[in-house]
């Protein structure tokens, strides 16, 4: 997992354009991470390998730092100049946290072209909060309130034609690991990233 951290690191450095991660790079960094604090907290402090450890961790920490800095503003730059999230490119961590912000880009972009052209935009706002004490309605008046609307994910039936260790999927649930041949039901995005990956076929059921 280190030569792949400081491969998506290198590249992101020396290539101007955004690179593309894996939909499960960050869980896979997770997992390596914790494995190396794990092990360096149950092994004598004074030891080499401990030593080791610690260098590699930092090491880690360093290049993670400086990668999702990196792909944090390239991310922001596409997406003002596409006003579209270039899921092909994001792990799935990215691609939920740019919902929200295509949304907000294509909204204020259209809110300024209206408003140079006179025209009014009216700007819903709802405010969500699952519950309200009496204290915070009397602090509120009558402003209505709109609980949080679960969000179905649409699904996919895939092939898989390479293995792959577990993913998180769209809707923030794991799926995994997969074998060559396994048939499975995955979020539409998940299932489209791994068909442009070369990792699945996608199946129609008819």
């Amino acid at each position: 997992m280190y030569d792949q951290l400081y491969a998506a690191w290198h590249r992101e450095i020396e290539d101007a354009t955004l690179g593309g991660l894996s939909p499960d790079f960050y869980t896979k960094i997770f997992e390596y991470l914790k494995r190396i604090r794990d092990e360096n907290r149950t092994l004598d402090k004074k030891t080499v390998k401990v030593s080791l450890l610690e260098h590699e961790a930092k090491n880690v920490e360093h290049m993670l730092r400086e990668l999702l800095d990196l792909r944090y503003k390239k991310i922001l730059k596409t997406i003002t100049r596409l006003h579209k999230a270039p899921i092909e490119l994001l792990t799935v961590e990215e691609i939920k946290m740019c919902e929200s912000f295509v949304e907000f880009s294509n909204t204020y972009q259209q809110f300024t072209k209206n408003l140079l052209r006179c025209e009014q935009t009216p700007i819903t706002v709802t405010i969500l909060q699952q519950t309200t004490s009496p204290t915070t309605q009397a602090v509120l008046g009558n402003k209505e309130f709109k609980p949080p609307t679960h969000v179905t994910h649409k699904r996919q039936t895939v092939r898989f034609v390479k293995n792959i260790p577990a993913i998180m999927g769209a809707d923030m649930k794991s799926y995994g690991p997969f074998n060559m041949d396994d048939v499975a039901s995955l979020p539409t995005l998940n299932a489209q990233i791994l068909a442009k990956q070369g990792l699945v076929v996608l199946i129609e059921i008819s």
